[in-house]
């Protein structure tokens, strides 16, 4: 009778051990395909030399920028730009605003730039198959969405921090990946490709 006390435990490591060896089975295309080395998005600590490796499109016009660090410079230029107008000349109102609302834009890398009080902003669109993003950085680090649509049959999927953003675009065992990241003095941003 004493061995017929130990037939449950066995059979229950038995059952363990079958689970967990099915479960390894299982997940073993899903693990090699999250490896750093098969196109997954890599550790901050493993980035290469800054590079843009994407597919791309035109980038859209950039939006207009604030800092909210920056606050206090605009509204303190802004004043004496205009109580000199108001006494001066009025035409001189009119060429002044225009000169510094509208910063001039260039292009690096790919990338539509522009710049206000000397803060840089990036813009640049991004195209996958699954869909395109609109990725916009300054040149203090922070990185944000500025649109995401999804091809058809895909969903989009925001994850990250200001800092270092991924969208996501999704389908059954197939996902687009737009990772974003400021990175040695310039924008970082690999796509991948992840599943079938």
């Amino acid at each position: 009778m004493r061995s017929s006390r130990w037939v449950p435990i066995a059979g229950w490591c038995l059952a363990t051990a079958t689970s967990i060896v099915l479960g390894s089975v299982a997940l073993s295309p899903v693990l090699t395909a999250a490896r750093a080395d098969n196109g997954a998005l890599p550790d901050i600590d493993q980035l290469p030399a800054p590079a843009a490796v994407s597919e791309t499109s035109d980038a859209p016009p950039p939006a207009e920028t604030t800092a909210p660090a920056r606050t206090t410079r605009p509204t303190t230029s802004a004043k004496p730009g205009r109580t000199r107008p108001s006494s001066a000349r009025p035409t001189g109102a009119t060429t002044t605003p225009a000169a510094t609302t509208k910063p001039a834009t260039t292009t690096e890398d790919g990338w539509t730039v522009t710049t206000s009080d000397g803060i840089k902003t990036y813009v640049r669109s991004f195209t996958t198959e699954g869909g395109t993003a609109v990725i916009k950085m300054t040149s203090e680090g922070i990185v944000s969405l500025v649109t995401a649509t999804p091809a058809d049959g895909y969903r989009v999927e925001k994850t990250g921090s200001d800092v270092n953003l991924a969208v996501y675009f999704n389908e059954t065992n197939h996902s687009f990946i737009v990772h974003a990241q400021w990175f040695n003095g310039a924008p970082f941003v690999e796509v991948s490709e992840v599943g079938e």
